[in-house]
């Protein structure tokens, strides 16, 4: 098993941060052209306690090293189950993924929290990322070390543009809302 960590602070509030998590893969994003589709497949606020919880499916075109594909064949599309909690109260934002695809050769369970910063809880936004890979094909343990290496410097790359990307939608929203809100304060004051 290898893990990939990865944490980074935002410089917008917690709220900014899970209201655009949702929009991470439109067409502001131009780092994560590989994500293809997301379909929500369910969604339920917890009447209790407030959570949202939502069920998503993933599809990629991620182009595998050639050498993956001539050992366990497949094909460049790929898919992905996530599930996510989101507690206004606690203002913390969980994600949960695990691949769907070649999930009888390998595993990637990844964890990402969104919460306020310990720093400036107000204005910026603490993101922590945690997957775990590993190899579960039969064989010698020296393919296994070196598809769950080859993985994990994937996964490394990608991680790397789709934060890149997520802090242009989060500017774009900033920039969009923003220039709607004084387009409202000006259509009030004209009335």
């Amino acid at each position: 098993m290898r893990v990939f960590s990865s944490s980074y602070t935002f410089d917008y509030s917690w709220t900014e941060v899970a209201t655009n998590n949702w929009r991470k893969y439109c067409p502001w994003n131009d780092k994560t052209t590989h994500v293809v589709g997301v379909d929500t497949l369910s969604r339920r606020i917890d009447p209790e306690t407030g959570i949202l919880r939502t069920e998503r499916l993933i599809t990629c075109n991620q182009s595998a090293p050639q050498w993956v594909l001539n050992l366990f064949g497949g094909c460049a599309i790929s898919h992905t189950y996530e599930v996510s909690y989101v507690d206004p109260k606690a203002k913390k934002v969980t994600m949960c993924s695990t691949n769907l695809t070649w999930s009888n050769v390998l595993s990637v369970r990844e964890t990402v929290v969104y919460q306020p910063s310990k720093k400036d809880r107000l204005g910026k936004t603490d993101f922590v990322q945690d997957a775990k890979i590993t190899a579960l094909c039969g064989g010698w343990q020296k393919i296994k070390n070196k598809i769950e290496e080859a993985s994990v410097e994937r996964f490394g790359q990608n991680a790397a543009k789709g934060r890149e990307g997520f802090e242009e939608v989060l500017e774009m929203s900033r920039r969009v809302f923003g220039e709607q809100k004084e387009l409202e304060a000006r259509q009030k004051m004209a009335s």
